[in-house]
């Protein structure tokens, strides 16, 4: 099977074009084509208005007669979107534009007139010029004059600038030194609350070592006791009132901490007790078993 899009196409060693038999068609052929309206019109037949860019399916033709230093000149047939009347228009390479026909007129466009005044004007002043020698010469002075005046006024308009450039920078200049002031003024106060902030933070969280509950001796006879008292004596987040009276540390534990607390020094301190009967030599004697 073949390929749908093909590139490289066979042809046979002895094709010959010239066999190809030729289609004769009319001189003068339309062609449909697929084109937008060159310009905004208004249908001569109904008054529709068919605007810049509307899509036809037009015929196209060549103009039999007609060109311009060689240049071929076309016509299009259209048909109004209303009441289906043929419009025609054709190219206009004059004035590399298009030109209305038959069927519609050309809406007013106030860029287009000023065009051919301005052409008209111009035409008129070469052969004004062209008839009166002194005329070309006042139009000559008139136009250096003018020349001159754009000039000067160009060359004040760069002056400004210059100037104004200038006192800009200095403007900037200061404004940017003033700006790294007031930031310096903001960073130092910043800062200045930002330690008065701590300060206050310091005064009303402060970590300090819990002492032992009361009834615990503060010095241990031995290891045992030396262990027990440093398990009992922890760092301990306290928070404080913001006024001069600090409460017991004590008063401030939960409850759960406070008996895990009471019970290690109740076992604390019976240990004491015996180390304490063991360093000055009590012997404390087991009652033995009477024999019956």
């Amino acid at each position: 099977m073949s390929e749908r899009k093909v590139l490289n196409k066979y042809f046979p060693p002895d094709f010959d074009p010239s066999l190809i038999p030729r289609r004769k068609g009319p001189k003068n052929s339309q062609q449909v084509v697929r084109l937008m309206a060159p310009f905004s019109m208004r249908c001569n037949t109904c008054g529709e208005y068919i605007y810049k860019g509307k899509k036809f399916n037009a015929r196209k033709e060549t103009v039999e007669g007609e060109d311009y230093y060689g240049i071929k000149i076309f016509r299009f047939y259209i048909k109004c979107t209303l009441c289906s009347a043929e419009i025609t228009f054709k190219t206009d390479p004059k004035n590399t534009d298009y030109a209305a026909e038959h069927g519609a007129s050309r809406n007013f466009e106030p860029w287009r007139e000023e065009k051919v005044v301005e052409e008209e004007d111009r035409l008129a002043r070469l052969e004004e010029e062209e008839n009166n020698p002194m005329k070309a010469l006042e139009n000559r002075t008139i136009d250096a004059k003018r020349e001159m005046d754009i000039l000067d006024a160009l060359q004040d308009i760069k002056a400004r600038n210059a100037r104004n450039d200038r006192a800009g920078q200095t403007i900037d200049l200061a404004t940017r030194v003033a700006a790294e002031e007031v930031e310096t003024e903001e960073d130092r106060q910043r800062r200045l609350e930002e330690e008065e902030d701590n300060e206050i933070v310091r005064q009303v969280f402060t970590k300090m070592s819990m002492p032992p509950p009361p009834g615990l001796p503060s010095t241990s006879a031995s290891s045992e006791a030396s262990v027990a008292t440093s398990s009992t004596s922890r760092t301990v987040t306290v928070k404080r009132k913001a006024d001069d009276v600090e409460p017991d540390i004590y008063s401030l534990l939960p409850q759960s901490d406070r008996t895990a607390i009471d019970a290690k020094s109740t076992t604390t301190g019976k240990k004491a007790k015996l180390d304490l009967k063991s360093k000055l030599g009590i012997k404390v004697a087991k009652k033995g078993k009477v024999a019956v």
